[in-house]
């Protein structure tokens, strides 16, 4: 999980000229926090906690505007710019 971490973060500094240090990315990336929050519905899904994991990325979507079902599939390196309105479903495979 950290390492997913550690390439998200960087997948922003390396698409997102805007992004200045750790900090400002970590606290005020909405796309970022949307991502790591799906990581973790993501592993609850998987482990069968599907309410859990449905009520997280219910929380995920009141508190960064981006809908993420918790089964979808998502690889290394995605980022989410401008995110508002954003709906990923649960049948998608990304990356």
């Amino acid at each position: 999980m950290f390492r997913h971490l550690k390439e998200d973060i960087a997948s922003v500094f390396h698409r997102d000229p805007a992004a200045r240090n750790f900090v400002e990315v970590l606290t005020c990336y909405p796309g970022l926090h949307a991502l790591l929050l799906h990581r973790i519905a993501h592993s609850l899904w998987n482990i069968r906690l599907k309410w859990l994991a449905r009520f997280l990325s219910t929380l995920t979507r009141w508190f960064t505007g981006i809908e993420i079902h918790p089964g979808a599939q998502i690889g290394h390196r995605f980022f989410i710019d401008h995110g508002m309105g954003v709906v990923i479903g649960e049948t998608a495979i990304i990356g």
